[in-house]
């Protein structure tokens, strides 16, 4: 048995005390099946066995031991000439002992077939680059109050290895070793590995949450996702993929202040990574620096020059019922824009007005005349003032304001900004409050025109509308979001509601249906007066009003039918200054900026 005792810390001509010094235990006794570190007990364990097939996350049974478990996996890439000599080697082995088995009359080994049909199909991949070599070691110090429950920790750890096939053992006179290989000091003391291929290192990494449903027997591999955050009370990644879920929306509810537009920054950026184009409404420009550091297109609605000509039809799009579909969103836009439904009489009206505007402009059901410039709004407002119906010429008056009064600066020319790209910023925050639902509508429909369209069916796209109240309090809106909610999910599309009224969005049928639309429901931090209506909205228990009402910022609830786990957002300090709106923040990445 060997006891260090480490000496008092102490000052040294005036110099501040070592890092070392300070942290390090006050004694660690060795013996040959423990250590003794401090006031408790601490034994390591190596990983000697390994499973022929290994699936997703096939350690997290033990990264969610509910004890205290440290765990270090070494990883040392073979250069591809050693790798293949020594793959030969293995292979030349294996075809012996299979040579010599049929010269002796015997019956083959079904380990060494396997193993010989594994290192055959590991040395096609690694010839074709498909795959490396990599040594890796493996280990697990278990730390514990006394030595009566070290064993107990021991036998458990053991056990939930055993769970997966893997085969695990004490390093006996070597834990002093063993527990500086585990301490975050990059230093293999033990040195016992295993060569694994790319496919059965990458499955090691702990990508998922023990609250999460993990895959069944028989299903694919999980291939997407994006990191959404960890666990606080576990710890586990939380790692999470819409994509392959029922349907590919989203609500986040919070607060303001929660942190809510920035977990969805977070988790835009993220899905860019992996070729989702992505749009967005933003009410308040907080996704203008994001935009700019990815190359997006932004869109400033209200902004001097800035047209938006809501008669355009789709480009490129030639199904038979283009120019019918566009004259009833005309119908939806007018709604909005007189801030309820017209009577029959005016309906009547404007749909004849419709259908000759585009007369005018040569515009047929035929797709061959789709290419000519569409006409505008005033166009409209014209046939409405030619047709001699009362109710034509009262609807041309109540729509005076957006044609030639002080709205129309929006609708009289045609559209200036093609909104292309993988991420397309449509920024209202230069129009006035009475043209915010109108805007909204209008970012909607041209977003929507690019998720129809026929050209790119296998496009994943994502579509962010924030602070949905704005839409949501009025009907028309909210019902144009109600349909994109039911229908993204068959052209590859998800719909991201994020806002902080609850009220607005539980408090009626429409926003009751968006939410029930959504598989990925996120709950950030709620306010005392809307936590009873979030409650009884996502059943949630005691413990989980507690948990939002008292939330940190950027930490809160993922829910999924039956399936809930809290999380809490994390970001590289890249990622941080794309997603931060603190104005002190924002004010000292300015600076930098100028600088």
């Amino acid at each position: 048995m060997h006891l260090f005792r480490r000496r008092p810390p102490a000052e040294q001509d005036g110099r501040p005390r070592r890092l070392a010094a300070t942290v390090a235990p006050a004694s660690v006794e060795v013996t040959p099946r423990f250590l003794r570190v401090g006031d408790g007990y601490a034994a390591t364990l190596v990983v000697t066995g390994y499973p022929a097939e290994v699936g997703p996350a096939w350690l997290e049974p033990l990264l969610s031991w509910p004890g205290r478990l440290d765990l270090a996996l070494y990883i040392d890439p073979l250069p591809a000439p050693i790798a293949a000599a020594r793959l030969r080697n293995q292979r030349a082995r294996f075809e012996s002992s299979r040579r010599a088995d049929a010269e002796r009359g015997k019956l083959a080994d079904p380990m060494v077939e396997a193993a010989a049909d594994d290192a055959a199909d590991l040395a096609a991949r690694l010839a074709r680059g498909a795959a490396k070599l990599f040594r890796v070691g493996l280990y697990l110090t278990v730390h514990a109050r006394t030595e009566t429950e070290l064993l107990e920790a021991c036998a458990q750890v053991k056990a939930a290895a055993a769970s997966t096939l893997i085969e695990v053992q004490p390093a006996t006179w070597r834990h002093l070793a063993g527990w500086t290989t585990t301490l975050p000091l990059a230093t293999d003391s033990l040195q016992m590995r295993r060569t694994m291929d790319t496919a059965a290192l990458a499955a090691a990494f702990p990508l998922a949450s023990a609250d999460l449903p993990a895959p069944l027997p028989g299903d694919p591999p999980a291939q997407g996702g994006v990191l959404y955050g960890v666990n606080p009370d576990s710890q586990g990644i939380v790692w999470w993929d819409r994509w392959a879920q029922e349907n590919h929306n989203s609500v986040v509810l919070a607060r303001s202040g929660a942190g809510k537009s920035y977990f969805v920054k977070l988790e835009i950026l993220r899905n860019l990574y992996q070729r989702v184009q992505v749009a967005v409404i933003d009410p308040e420009d907080e996704y203008l620096r994001l935009a700019d550091a990815v190359g997006g297109t932004v869109v400033r609605l209200g902004a001097p020059g800035v047209k938006i000509n809501p008669l355009d039809l789709p480009t490129g799009d030639r199904r038979p019922d283009v120019l019918t579909r566009r004259g009833l969103f005309l119908h939806t836009l007018i709604a909005v824009l007189l801030g309820q439904q017209p009577p029959p009489a005016e309906r009547a009206a404007l749909d004849r007005a419709i259908l000759a505007a585009y007369r005018q402009a040569g515009i047929t059901p035929d797709p061959a005349t789709h290419h000519r410039p569409a006409p505008l709004l005033r166009d409209l407002n014209a046939c409405l003032h030619a047709d001699n119906d009362p109710a034509a010429r009262q609807l041309a008056a109540r729509l005076a304001p957006w044609v030639h009064g002080s709205f129309s600066h929006l609708f009289d020319g045609s559209t200036t900004t093609r909104p292309d790209g993988h991420l397309v910023v449509w920024s209202l925050r230069h129009l006035p409050d009475e043209l915010r639902a109108v805007g909204t509508l209008l970012a909607l429909d041209a977003i929507w025109r690019q998720v129809d369209t026929p050209d790119h069916p296998h496009v994943r796209r994502l579509v962010v509308v924030d602070e949905a109240w704005l839409l949501m309090r009025d009907g028309e809106g909210a019902k144009f979001l109600f349909r994109m909610s039911k229908a993204a999910r068959k052209r590859h599309a998800g719909l991201a509601v994020i806002t902080q009224d609850v009220a607005d969005v539980l408090g009626s049928d429409l926003g009751q249906a968006v939410v029930a639309n959504a598989a990925t429901q996120i709950l950030l931090k709620q306010a005392p007066q809307a936590i009873d209506a979030i409650g009884d909205a996502f059943g949630l228990t005691a413990g989980e009003r507690r948990l939002l009402l008292a939330a940190r910022v950027g930490t809160g609830l993922l829910i999924s039918g039956t399936n809930r786990t809290s999380f809490e957002a994390v970001a590289s300090d890249a990622e941080h200054q794309l997603c931060t709106t603190r104005p002190s923040e924002l004010a000292d990445l300015d600076d930098q900026e100028d600088l």
